[in-house]
């Protein structure tokens, strides 16, 4: 399996530590945060990471090169940052077959190996790494919709949460992830969301997995979220 890791934002919310680099070269414990998102996907073994660039992304292709541990880079550009399933979009040139995404900015230390253990043995769309949350966290982002054991939804920030289970950016997709973020509209604020190209498997009645996180995760999206990562780790 391949590995897409979405790269090209800009991190404002990161300043000033992206004023002059990406997000993905912010050192989180002594070495750039794609390094941690890379080392976690070559433990899986991937034959390839497809590295998604956009801002400063002439940095990230200078600092890697062609390769990372061994295993072959490639980059794609993102020119127009309009969410992550227009990012996703941009690797589909590189995957024949089912593929693992890690969010760029996530430092993950935990069951993904379950994950791809799992996909592997149903045929499902999507198999997804997730985190029960506490109620008033479970707002903040995207978050499932069951009935019984079973996904009917997907929702993203909604006033009121119907579950505290929410995706942890690790996914393992089939190549059936493709035609739905081509059928994703925009949302309010012009982007094209990953998560509702998952709704959209769900409805067309597709399977979608779940493994629950056996770990932890860490979205890194502050100067003061990098601190709090950066004391866990060491």
């Amino acid at each position: 399996m391949k590995g897409v890791v979405p790269a090209a934002g800009e991190g404002t919310r990161m300043r000033p530590l992206t004023a002059e680099k990406p997000k993905g070269l912010v050192e989180v414990a002594d070495k750039p945060l794609l390094t941690h998102v890379f080392e976690t996907l070559v433990d899986l073994d991937v034959s390839e990471l497809v590295v998604i660039i956009g801002y400063r992304g002439d940095q990230i292709r200078e600092y890697y090169g062609e390769e990372f541990d061994g295993v072959p880079i490639t980059y794609e550009r993102q020119e127009s940052r309009d969410g992550l399933a227009h990012a996703l979009l941009q690797a589909e040139p590189h995957i024949d077959g089912d593929f693992l995404w890690l969010h760029g900015d996530n430092v993950l230390r935990g069951n993904t190996d379950a994950v791809v253990t799992r996909h592997g043995e149903t045929d499902a769309a999507v198999t997804t790494l997730v985190e029960d949350v506490p109620a008033e966290q479970a707002g903040k982002g995207a978050v499932f919709e069951f009935d019984g054991d079973q996904i009917t939804g997907v929702v993203e920030k909604p006033e009121e949460p119907p579950s505290t289970t929410v995706p942890r950016g690790f996914y393992a997709f089939s190549r059936e992830i493709f035609p739905a973020c081509r059928l994703v509209t925009p949302d309010e604020t012009g982007e094209y969301e990953l998560t509702a190209a998952i709704e959209l498997l769900v409805l067309a009645g597709r399977r979608i997995e779940t493994v629950l996180l056996d770990g932890w995760c860490y979205n890194v999206n502050t100067p003061a979220e990098r601190e709090q990562i950066e004391t866990r780790l060491r």
